[in-house]
């Protein structure tokens, strides 16, 4: 997805000037004293008023004070967001229907929503991802944009560490969401510890990589003990549900308690009155009951 082209020419009516703004306080390319000027110039010479924007975002607050072009508020509010700029290396790491998601693997990791300017992201790396890129984003209304230039990394990812980043993905999706909005604060994302045990049970690698904090939330919370019960019924019954079809058997339901079917019958009602007879009642809770049916 890409702006649209009204608000692409809104952002470069915005930015170039404050680009301007930074070479008229360090004479960082001489003969740049507007917009226009840019056109005699390559990307490299421009990324160089970019940097020196990022190493100084105090001329942000500056430009905005001053406001040298007579900018309207709504404009003055759009440009001082820029404040809250992210920069980094990150993984262009899925073209989705609203947006490109643009992957931090620092740690904790994050996925941000990110929206092109004139060309979509596909068009310009291509489709088969991830690519590395260090780029910066800005918030721009209420969306996610990068500030027009890319610096891809030449390298490629093998299958084994392509699977690591969608771990990665996978996290950060589980513990934040998809960011679309800057700026973005861990501190005011509240992930439920619920939340944190499906991520932690979500697969064979997770639940090796994550067992010690398995451990602590279902120890410390009898209401976790029974999700973790509950989210690991699912995945046995998948594995068994399988088996029990290449022996013939359908329409049927089954119990299922740490790993083991402990009843089945041909209705529901039935598996709960054979559970009411041999289970203790304060296990109940974890026990997950499902239905095979016919594929």
């Amino acid at each position: 997805m890409k702006l649209s082209n009204e608000d692409v020419e809104l952002f470069y009516s915005l930015y170039h000037p404050l680009l301007v703004y930074v070479n008229k306080k360090f004479g960082i390319i001489k003969g740049v004293d507007s917009p226009d000027d840019f056109k005699k110039y390559f990307v490299e010479d421009i990324n160089k008023l970019r940097e020196g924007l990022y190493k100084h975002p105090e001329l942000i607050n500056s430009f905005v004070a001053e406001n040298p072009l007579n900018f309207s508020a709504n404009e003055l509010k759009i440009i001082s967001r820029w404040n809250d700029f992210v920069k980094g290396k990150f993984l262009i790491f899925r073209h989705l229907k609203n947006y490109t998601v643009f992957l931090d693997t620092d740690d904790p990791p994050k996925a941000y929503g990110v929206v092109a300017l004139n060309n979509t992201f596909e068009e310009m790396v291509g489709s088969r991802l991830p690519v590395m890129v260090e780029a910066v984003l800005l918030p721009f209304n209420d969306k996610i944009i990068y500030d027009s230039i890319l610096s891809p990394y030449p390298i490629t990812f093998g299958g084994g560490i392509r699977r690591s980043f969608n771990d990665v993905y996978q996290e950060a999706k589980s513990r934040f969401g998809i960011i679309t909005s800057l700026p973005f604060s861990i501190e005011k994302v509240e992930q439920s510890d619920a939340a944190k045990l499906k991520f932690y049970l979500r697969s064979i690698r997770n639940r090796e990589m994550y067992w010690e904090e398995i451990d602590e939330l279902t120890n410390k919370d009898p209401d976790l003990l029974t999700l973790y019960h509950q989210e690991m019924g699912k995945i046995h019954a998948r594995t068994y549900g399988k088996r029990l079809r290449e022996v013939g058997l359908t329409n049927a339901w089954f119990a299922i308690l740490d790993g083991i079917t402990i009843a089945s019958g041909a209705t529901k009602d039935e598996v709960e009155r054979i559970l009411q007879s041999i289970l203790p009642a304060e296990k109940r809770k974890f026990v997950y009951i499902f239905r095979l049916k016919e594929k």
